[in-house]
């Protein structure tokens, strides 16, 4: 699985050298026909948008349908949401539409403080 936002931490204390592995986000995207589903885990924050912005603008870019999975999103911030606004507005030029789906309560509260379950396509 592709890992965005990955940190690496050495800590050394009394002697004993301590390792930490930080993911921010990960994914994974499957193919099914002219749908592509990007299945996101972790936090989306302005740390991976750029990353999450290469991986789902050139599916949309592609004319595909893309469905984005968010019930493994623990985090997500406004630049997030960002990156699901442009995906929306990129589908829409090209005809086609992107699907959020299952998306975590975490997330869905930023969604509906935005008020953006008026315009995203929210299953």
């Amino acid at each position: 699985m592709p890992i965005m936002g990955l940190i690496f931490l050495i800590l050394i204390i009394d002697n004993y050298v301590i390792y930490f592995l930080i993911i921010f986000m990960t994914y994974k995207v499957t193919e099914e026909g002219n749908v592509s589903t990007v299945f996101l885990n972790g936090e989306i924050d302005m740390d991976v948008t750029e990353e999450a912005k290469e991986v789902i603008l050139p599916l949309v870019d592609s004319g595909k349908e893309v469905h984005l999975n968010l019930k493994d999103v623990s985090y997500m911030d406004s630049s997030g949401i960002s990156v699901l606004i442009e995906s929306h507005q990129k589908a829409l030029e090209k005809n086609t539409k992107v699907v959020v789906k299952e998306v975590s309560k975490s997330v869905l509260k930023v969604i509906m403080m935005a008020k953006l379950e008026q315009i995203l396509n929210l299953e």
